[in-house]
């Protein structure tokens, strides 16, 4: 009877003794890591107050609690794993978003992947044919035609802006615009 109570005793001192203990990082953690935080990423911050600030919180801490009185100890390092015969690569570190903090990504294996094929590009618009006054030719009127704006009386030549884009207008010759009474735009003739 002794014993059992002996053995229960010594049972629940380590039991005690464990969970007051701090855990132990997982494998596929960061070296020197001391935390797990909330939202996956993992901590190599010292102190648990606000190590994991901005990451939803501590989920799991690996390295003992310090107190504000004592000072903290240094991380132990990791052993070295085992390597198995083949190994995938080794996903690029990604930047620590705040220092002591690593990303999710420096514990997975890389994964190649095949980009998808870029989408064919998309045809050319055809080009929209530019408004015609009724009774005008197409536009550009043809060689040594000009444009005649019918409300200002003011004709365009074919290297002016405003050549077939006035509103109401007409492709004439610029000698046929002068005997109705056209006016050259900015008092310089076409041709």
């Amino acid at each position: 009877m002794k014993s059992a109570r002996l053995a229960l005793s010594a049972l629940a001192v380590a039991l005690v003794c464990s969970a007051s203990a701090p855990a132990q990082a997982p494998a596929g953690a960061p070296a020197g890591t001391t935390g797990l935080c909330n939202d996956g990423s993992y901590t190599s911050v010292a102190s648990k107050s606000g190590a994991c600030r901005g990451h939803k919180g501590v989920k799991t801490w690996y390295a003992p609690v310090t107190t504000a009185s004592a000072k903290p100890a240094p991380a132990p390092s990791p052993a070295p794993a085992a390597k198995p015969a083949t190994t995938p690569a080794p996903a690029p570190a990604a930047a620590p978003a705040k220092p002591g903090l690593f990303s999710k990504l420096t514990s997975k294996p890389a994964t190649t992947t095949t980009p998808a094929p870029a989408p064919a590009p998309a045809p050319a618009p055809a080009p929209k044919p530019a408004p015609a006054s009724s009774g005008a030719p197409a536009a550009g009127g043809g060689p040594g035609m000009v444009w005649v704006n019918s409300s200002t009386k003011v004709y365009h030549c074919p290297t002016d802006r405003y050549y077939g884009k006035t509103k109401n207008g007409k492709y004439l010759s610029e000698s046929a615009a002068q005997a109705e009474g056209d006016k050259p735009d900015a008092g310089k003739k076409c041709f």
